[in-house]
Parts: structure tokens; C-alpha cells; sequence
């Protein structure tokens, strides 16, 4: 029998983790996928939990419950439903976090997305929803603007595991990863452990290649046959190269001596946009040890069938950012494009948040404590 090619992964030393949540699929289906698939994480956002609590009917008996509990409040109830949701895939994914020693098994959950640019807002909302959630291998996520760096080097020294999502250019990448330095030699001079809290940046991928090709095409359409589907694998390539110079170097080798881990690079937004790519494009591409990568459901289930796992990741690491130069010396404007991707990502979570409170508030219409 062919090896599944999600295990192959794990075999690679990437980390699975599932990009989706959803009452149906807890306890069962999940854990058939740990079972089956080696799958060691969750992650959700906004987006997910709009889809699966303000579009479907699988909630609706579960909202009642929640008005029971918290009353009609739609913020109340969608934490209550939330944190159900998240405390069981997190006891799913407990064994997993033990047997790694704390290095996988996680479930992350953002902070509220209207506080992307506060820090001590997001830093005082991560500590409550993590003591709230009660258990150790829940992420508690934190966008990648400036205010969610400072937040981000202030959780890790008060042994909060962070996952540092919505990042997109290298040059944020580095400041997310010399405040997660800082913030253990921190925990180090005050004599707290440096083995924790464990930590993950989610480099997003496919949202850069959407905006790049679509300008190649309309700007540069003779250099878009050579060019398109590139920007973005270059761009994470870039990313682990920086990635291996931090903490395979001089910097961290202390730390690491005293058992401090690596914060490593998890590739989000795999799910290729648009069908010029197959759908296991980016997986394939950015397969390769000490990174996790991070799947939607589609995506999922086209490597779990047609995946062909080998370290593909480094090889082209050392002309990534030769390549990242190429395009920009054809006109493409990171800066600009990596401002945007982040702009659009707070604003479409922000979206998704509001629509699915709204969604509660009309499903919560004339329904009354019990």
C-alpha cells in the first residue's frame, strides 16, 4: 500500500496541522484524522467559525444551550460556542501534545479581530481567553501588525504560546522573530523556563501570488508566463532561510543550549487561488523539516490523494530573494502589495466577525434565558 502522503510530511519533519473547525467533525472525525494522518494541530480564525456557526444549523441546538448558560449577548454565545468547539479538539490533540514534549498537538484561537492595533488590548484579551479556555496546547493567535508584535514578545514572557498570524513580508517575519529572542532571554533573566511557551508565524502564501500574478498580467503579461506562481514560494522560501539564520546561528545557540526552541514557520493560506496551480501546488513546493504547514479542507484531501512528498523547501532557498529582486526590479511593489495583504486580512476577519455576530443575533431573536 502506498504511504499516505500526509505522513510523509511527518516523515520530512513538517508538522499537519487542519485549517478548519466545526461542531461536526468533534470528537470523531477529527481524531480519525490524528489516527489516520498523523495530524498534530488545528487552526481556525474568524472566517472558519463564521462559515461553520452563522451558516449552518449545526449549532442551533448548541445556541440554545449557550442562552442557558450566558444569555442572549451574540458575542457571549459565540465564545461559548467557540470555546467548546476548541477545548474539545483540544483534549483530541492532548496525547499528541505530550508525546512532542509541547512542540505540536495545539489548537489556536484568535483575539478579537478589532484589536489588531492595540497591544495592550490584545495582550490583556489573550490572557483571559487563554485562562478561560483551560488548556495548554491552545495558541492563542495575534495578528502581525506592529501593535501584535509588541503583544506577541509580551505573551511569550508570560508563558502564553502564540501563534503570530496574517504575516506576509520577510522584514515583519524578522522582527517576529528577534521579539520572540528577546522575549526569552527575558524569561531567562527572570528565571522562568525557556523550553516554553511554544510558538509558530504564519507566513501566508497563496494571497501574495494572487496579487502579484494579477499585476503581472495586467502590467507585465510578456514576463507573466515565466514569472506567475513564483513571488510567493520565493517569498517563504526567503522567510526559512532568515528562519535558519536566527536559530541555527550565534543568536540562539545559547538559548538553545539552555532548551529553548525555534518559533517555527508555518505556512498558511495553502489553498491555491483560482485554477492556473493543482491545489497541492504550495504544499508540495514548501515541503521541508522544522515548519508546519497548515491546510484547508480541499487542500486536505487533494494531498491526503495525490501528494507527493520530498524536501522541495530549501532547494531553491538560496535564490529566493535573487528572484524576490528579479520581480521587483520588473515593477512589482512589495512593500505596497505586503501592506495591503495585511490591511485586507484584518478587514476580512473583522467582516467575518460581524457578520457572524449578526447571524447569532437573528438566530438568537426571541430566544430568552432559560
Amino acid at each position: 500500500m502506498t504511504e499516505n502522503p500526509l505522513r510523509g510530511l511527518a516523515a520530512l519533519g513538517q508538522s499537519v496541522w487542519y485549517d478548519n473547525i466545526h461542531r461536526g467533525m468533534l470528537p470523531q472525525g477529527l481524531q480519525e484524522r490524528v489516527d489516520r494522518d498523523a495530524l498534530c494541530g488545528v487552526t481556525t480564525n474568524p472566517a472558519i467559525f463564521q462559515k461553520a456557526i452563522g451558516g449552518t444549523s449545526e449549532y442551533d441546538q448548541a445556541i440554545q444551550e449557550a442562552v442557558a448558560a450566558v444569555g442572549t449577548d451574540p458575542s457571549g454565545v459565540y465564545e461559548q460556542l467557540a470555546m467548546e468547539d476548541i477545548r474539545i479538539a483540544a483534549d483530541v490533540l492532548r496525547p499528541v501534545f505530550d508525546r512532542s514534549a509541547g512542540v505540536d498537538g495545539y489548537v489556536s484561537m484568535e483575539v478579537e479581530p478589532g484589536l489588531a492595533h492595540d497591544a495592550r488590548g490584545t495582550v490583556t484579551e489573550a490572557l483571559r481567553l487563554h485562562a478561560d479556555v483551560a488548556r495548554a496546547n491552545v495558541m492563542i493567535k495575534v495578528p502581525a501588525t506592529p501593535a501584535g508584535v509588541e503583544a506577541f514578545e509580551e505573551l511569550i514572557v508570560r508563558g502564553i504560546p502564540v501563534n503570530v498570524t496574517l504575516l506576509f513580508s520577510v522584514e515583519r517575519y524578522y522582527e517576529i522573530a528577534q521579539a520572540y529572542v528577546r522575549a526569552l532571554e527575558r524569561r531567562r533573566q527572570a528565571g522562568e523556563p525557556v523550553s516554553e511557551p511554544a510558538s509558530v508565524a504564519s507566513l501566508f502564501v497563496s494571497r501574495l501570488d494572487a496579487k502579484v500574478d494579477a499585476w503581472l498580467q495586467q502590467e507585465a503579461p510578456q514576463a507573466f508566463e515565466e514569472w506567475g506562481g513564483r513571488a510567493a514560494i520565493a517569498n517563504a522560501r526567503a522567510a526559512y532561510g532568515l528562519y535558519q539564520d536566527v536559530f541555527h546561528g550565534d543568536q540562539f545557540a545559547s538559548l538553545a543550549a539552555a532548551g529553548a526552541r525555534p518559533q517555527r514557520l508555518l505556512w498558511a493560506s495553502t489553498g491555491v487561488k483560482g485554477d492556473r496551480y493543482p491545489q497541492t501546488y504550495y504544499v508540495e513546493a514548501l515541503a521541508g523539516p522544522e515548519t508546519v504547514t497548515t491546510l484547508p479542507p480541499a487542500t486536505y484531501d487533494a494531498y491526503l490523494h495525490s501528494g507527493q512528498p520530498a524536501r522541495r523547501l530549501e532547494e531553491g532557498v538560496s535564490g529566493a530573494v535573487d528572484e524576490l529582486h528579479a520581480l521587483a526590479d520588473l515593477g512589482v511593489d512589495f512593500q505596497a502589495f505586503m501592506e495591503e495583504l495585511e490591511r485586507e486580512g484584518i478587514e476580512a476577519f473583522v467582516e467575518a466577525h460581524n457578520s457572524l455576530l449578526g447571524a447569532l443575533r437573528e438566530k438568537l431573536k426571541g430566544a430568552a434565558p432559560a
